[in-house]
């Protein structure tokens, strides 16, 4: 059998062909753009026990991971989202939290010798048993830290700057006298 079409067939069919060829090139040019530019979720990371000394995480958003016992000496976590991430036991000393978010962090035990908390915030971290020997505060916001009454000495005795996010005074989070 031998079929021909129409003149009219023939074109609403070619229409339809590029219609649907068209559909499909735009389809999948949104879809790609949209797997490039939609964000994925932020999943927390798990850094226990691993020597992490001198890591760049400036800038990033680490809700919710974990550091425990890790050794980050140097490193940097300036402008980072830290919510919530717990560094129980960890070696902290000469890190950079410059205007990091410490929300409800777990820094118990930690050693925060010699650290940059320059407009960090702290509010709500769990701080028992942490050392901050020659720690820069400055502009630091300690909102509701609990801290032991030496610390919070020692703490006092170099507090000074408003923390530009929240619009607290360093001494006046801490209850300086």
């Amino acid at each position: 059998m031998n079929f021909r079409l129409s003149y009219p067939l023939k074109e609403l069919l070619r229409k339809s062909i590029w219609a649907v060829v068209i559909s499909l090139f735009l389809g999948g040019v949104f879809w790609v753009a949209g797997a490039i530019y939609v964000s994925p979720p932020v999943f927390a990371l798990n850094y226990n026990n691993r020597i992490l000394e001198g890591a760049d995480f400036a800038g990033q958003d680490l809700t919710d991971s974990s550091f425990d016992h890790a050794n980050l000496r140097k490193s940097d976590f300036s402008n980072s989202n830290v919510r919530g991430v717990r560094f129980f036991s960890a070696n902290l000393s000469r890190t950079n939290f410059t205007s990091a978010d410490l929300r409800y962090a777990d820094l118990e035990s930690v050693r925060l010798t010699n650290a940059n908390l320059t407009n960090a915030i702290l509010e709500g971290a769990f701080c028992t048993n942490t050392m901050f020997d020659g720690t820069i505060i400055d502009g630091a916001d300690f909102t509701e830290v609990y801290l032991r009454n030496a610390v919070q000495k020692q703490l006092c005795e170099v507090a000074k700057g408003t923390n530009p996010t929240t619009g607290r005074k360093t001494r006046d989070t801490l209850m300086c006298p």
